[in-house]
């Protein structure tokens, strides 16, 4: 059985937020562009930072949290960004870190420095 969550600030993009399939979550790539309040985020730390709240949010949708994790894809717009990613990253998985791939490439929006996905495991 598959559930899908759409935030409703996507309004008709064509895209979930998350979606649970069985016991996984997959959730779609999360950028940082802005925090909660709507101010710009510009550096790598505090878009990572960012990231990672908006996937809480989408995983919490389904009843589940960053613990869950069990595989992270990130996208790093400059490979010269990755010690201050890899820091921010570790202060979210302090142990029983998940599987990680990090690709260093161009990103849709030019603002973007991160994009960051997961699949988390709900048992």
């Amino acid at each position: 059985m598959k559930e899908v969550y759409k935030h409703p600030r996507l309004g008709d993009f064509p895209i979930s937020t998350s979606v649970k399939a069985g016991e996984y979550i997959y959730t779609s790539g999360h950028s940082g562009l802005r925090d909660e309040e709507g101010n710009k985020l510009v550096d790598i730390k505090s878009q990572t930072k960012q990231c990672f709240r908006n996937i809480e949010h989408a995983l919490n949708a389904f009843g589940v949290d960053l613990k869950d994790i069990v595989k992270v894809t990130i996208f790093l717009k400059n490979a010269k960004d990755f010690g201050d990613m890899n820091e921010v990253y570790s202060s979210f998985f302090e142990k029983e870190h998940p599987a990680r791939t990090t690709v260093v490439t161009d990103l849709v929006n030019t603002e973007m420095l991160i994009e960051i996905e997961c699949i988390a495991y709900s048992n």
